[in-house]
């Protein structure tokens, strides 16, 4: 095969993938109002930024990797609902599918949810190496940050992360098997 012909068949399949593309966001486009799609693209930063900001006072008050991770999984089935699951993962996410399969970024969830269970599990056991109990909290103060002044830095907080990727990473799995389906 000639490679005039290889870039050719590149070239259709690519615009075969791009025509699929528009046609499943102008589906979403027509079952769902421009009022939904504004509102979305205004509450989901803010979401977020409160999804973050539970999850870094969690240690010392009402809050964490938990409920962080519940708040920012609500922000991403809402983004799937008003935009679809393409748009959550390609633009959203910026997760390209791999092998041609659309929803292949749920093995990315998974790793995610390893990667959090891995670290939620490591900072309970690290104080064990040290001869002190399971989940035991060091706190280390940091002074004169700048724009900031004091910042407290607890163990704790990473096993606020390791719960959040945990919650967040489960959550997106069962969200795009479902999903897909």
């Amino acid at each position: 095969m000639s490679d005039d012909a290889v870039a050719g068949d590149r070239s259709a399949a690519a615009d075969r993938e791009a025509a699929t593309e528009r046609a499943v966001r102008e589906s979403y486009d027509r079952h769902t109002t421009v009022i939904a799609r504004t509102v979305v693209r205004v509450v989901v930063p803010i979401i977020l930024v409160t999804a973050v900001g539970l999850l870094l006072q969690g240690h010392n008050r009402p809050g964490g990797g938990f409920i962080g991770a519940v708040l920012t999984a609500t922000a991403f089935v809402l983004v799937y609902v008003i935009f679809g699951m393409e748009y959550l993962q390609d633009d959203f996410l910026g997760l390209r599918a791999a092998d041609g399969g659309s929803h292949a970024a749920v093995e990315y969830y998974r790793w995610l949810f390893a990667a959090g269970l891995a670290l939620a599990a490591g900072s309970g056991m690290a104080p064990l190496i040290a001869g002190l109990p399971f989940l035991t909290q060091a706190v280390l103060f940091l002074h004169h940050i700048p724009l900031y002044g004091e910042f407290e830095l607890a163990s704790a907080f990473a096993f606020d992360l390791g719960v959040y990727l945990t919650v967040v990473g489960g959550l997106l799995t069962v969200l795009g098997e479902v999903g897909s389906e």
